[in-house]
């Protein structure tokens, strides 16, 4: 057994994702979510999201995902099922609010308040957020491993 140090993983950065158009990408995200580009050149584009961000990468060659996703954090869930559904875009089955975008990227859709992912109070306000708040059971769990907001 080593004695080595291992690096702790302590969040992400960004996620990337592979779609097939830029242009079509940012229009497509535009019509779900109010967001602001960090950056863009040609073939990618870089969605802010406060202290991370969202990569998109021009050239998905790949099937779509089936269990592979990503979970998207928002600030009301209910309005992405409306922007959803104003969009033609139809939930996939199950518990959870998941759909595929064009090019087959799977994102499930949690809402902040329900889960324990926590932005600071800092970076909450430079993305205009500073009102939102855990509910009970997030604030509990988060209490349970000593992290309850202040």
């Amino acid at each position: 057994m080593s004695d080595a140090r291992k690096a702790r993983a302590v969040g992400f950065n960004h996620i990337a994702l592979e779609v097939g158009d830029i242009d079509q990408a940012l229009a497509f995200y535009g019509r779900l979510f109010d967001y602001k580009l960090r950056s863009r050149s040609d073939t990618s584009a870089f969605i802010d999201l406060g202290d991370q961000f969202l990569a998109l990468q021009q050239g998905r060659t790949q099937g779509p995902d089936e269990g592979r996703h990503f979970g998207l954090v928002v600030d009301d869930k209910e309005a992405v099922r409306q922007a959803l559904a104003a969009a033609g875009i139809e939930p996939l089955p199950g518990p959870f609010l998941d759909f595929l975008d064009p090019w087959g990227n799977r994102v499930e859709i949690i809402g902040y308040t329900n889960i324990q992912f926590t932005k600071a109070p800092h970076v909450l306000r430079g993305m205009g957020l500073a009102e939102l708040a855990k509910n009970e059971q997030a604030i509990k769990e988060l209490t349970e491993k000593g992290m309850a907001p202040d």
